[in-house]
């Protein structure tokens, strides 16, 4: 697999500092266990924090600390385990996901449809599985927030060019595209979105409101 498209590199170091919202940090996350040369990226700015924390002058803990710490912890309420996500036999869900909790699958448009990823964080940020039909074409538009899509099977191309699995799209309000799937089958997508999509021209204005992602 060749990786063409990555996440700019404030966000890698946002990722690596933990400064991302989950849904976020889950999608940047999928890229970089698939992608050596952003790993490497992540991981020298990680190493760059400790090194800096070795230069801090250690500041004395209070005596009680560890016993105010451990009352935290007796009294915080019991962890309920979730229940199981799905069959392993679905091949919508990636592994890197299996933690999560994927909602059924919805027609969004024509040759279009999501499944919604339920997190646990209270961020703006939604994600969902993206599944689009082969050669489906979808209006050109823009955003009213920010997109961070990666391509986990199949393939899509627009002004950016061409993106393949593992490939990281971003967009927001300054870039209008128009993706158009490739024909070799299905593409599926891992997405994080804030706000929505703002279709262009006549046409698109009157389809938009249908259109929820």
């Amino acid at each position: 697999m060749t990786i063409s498209h990555h996440p700019p590199e404030d966000l890698l170091a946002d990722f690596a500092a933990g400064r991302l919202e989950e849904a976020h940090h889950l999608v940047v996350g999928v890229h970089v266990a698939g992608c050596a040369r952003c790993a490497r990226f992540v991981q020298a700015i990680e190493q760059l924090a400790g090194a800096a924390l070795e230069d801090v002058e250690p500041v004395p803990t209070a005596p009680d600390a560890f016993d105010r710490v451990m009352s935290r912890i007796h009294d915080a309420p019991a962890h309920t385990a979730a229940a199981p996500l799905t069959s392993d036999t679905d091949d919508d869900i990636p592994p890197a996901l299996r933690k999560y909790r994927i909602g059924k699958r919805r027609r969004v448009a024509p040759g279009l449809s999501l499944r919604p990823i339920e997190l646990s964080g209270s961020g703006t940020a939604r994600a969902f599985l993206l599944r689009s039909a082969p050669g489906s074409r979808m209006l050109e538009h823009t955003h009213t927030g920010t997109e961070l899509t990666l391509v986990l099977e199949g393939s899509f191309s627009h002004e950016g060019g061409r993106f393949g699995p593992g490939d990281f799209d971003y967009g927001d309000d300054e870039i209008d595209h128009r993706p158009i799937v490739g024909t070799e089958g299905p593409c599926l997508c891992l997405v994080a979105m804030t706000g929505d999509l703002r279709m262009n021209g006549l046409l698109g204005r009157l389809i938009g409101p249908f259109v929820r992602l």
